[in-house]
């Protein structure tokens, strides 16, 4: 049996539920997910200042799933903040989603579009897919759903990432979506099915991506550029944060 952890970087509960559960039926029959969200952060991630103050609530999760022992780490959120100091805090694995749901989708389709959710998100998207090597054959879009109306019932949120998915196979010769949110994660089937192209939800493929590194004995490196961090004091409120000689 595999443990992974799924990290929210926001504070939103019930986005945290919804991702959690998302995760576990992605999952293997053997494998345990436990989702958390940090007690400090944003309420929703939407662009580089969010994004900035959701990671150190983020490591400190991190660095409580190191010390109870999970297999594996998963950021839960399409910019995948914090992804290089969680993998120079973390020995297991560490997998952000928008990393996992572009390789995933490379895999099945040479162009595909990421459906994000506020424009604003879309050059945080943009320079991950230079980063990951997806920037000739990705388009980044934007539905203006802002990310917590995902979380209301009854709204419009689903129709108007329909309508973009719609514009995406038409305008950007899309062969498959990458839903830009992990608040997303319980829409992918239905949109595939939908739209009949792959959906991919990164939330899921981040998963299973875990899965394959942990059953290949897989860690992460500690040579070079994840070595951990150096010792030494931190002032004020990141006191706490403060490294520990190795």
């Amino acid at each position: 049996m595999k443990r992974f952890l799924v990290v929210n970087p926001n504070t939103t509960a019930s986005m945290t539920r919804k991702i959690g559960r998302a995760a576990q039926a992605a999952a293997s029959a053997e494998t345990v997910v436990e989702a958390r969200h940090p007690a400090m952060g944003p309420a929703s991630i939407e662009g580089w200042y969010d994004e900035a103050f959701c990671v150190p609530g983020l490591l400190q999760e991190i660095a409580k799933g190191e010390a109870e022992g999970y297999d594996g780490h998963l950021i839960a959120c399409f910019d995948d903040p914090g992804l290089d100091a969680a993998r120079s805090l973390a020995r297991a694995p560490v997998v952000g989603i928008c990393e996992a749901a572009m390789h995933t989708v490379s895999l099945i389709a040479h162009r595909f579009s990421v459906v994000t959710t506020l424009s604003r998100s879309v050059p945080a998207i943009e320079h991950l897919a230079r980063r990951y090597g997806m920037a000739e054959r990705c388009t980044v879009r934007a539905s203006d759903v802002a990310v917590l109306d995902l979380e209301v019932p009854g709204s419009s949120a689903e129709g108007r990432i329909a309508e973009e998915i719609a514009r995406a196979i038409a305008e950007d010769r899309a062969e498959a979506i990458v839903l830009g949110c992990a608040g997303m994660a319980d829409l992918a089937r239905r949109l595939s099915e939908q739209f009949g192209v792959p959906v991919v939800d990164g939330v899921a493929a981040g998963i299973r991506l875990l899965e394959v590194l942990a059953a290949l004995g897989l860690r992460t490196s500690k040579k070079g550029s994840y070595v951990p961090p150096l010792a030494k004091p931190y002032t004020g409120l990141f006191e706490a944060f403060a490294p520990a000689a190795q």
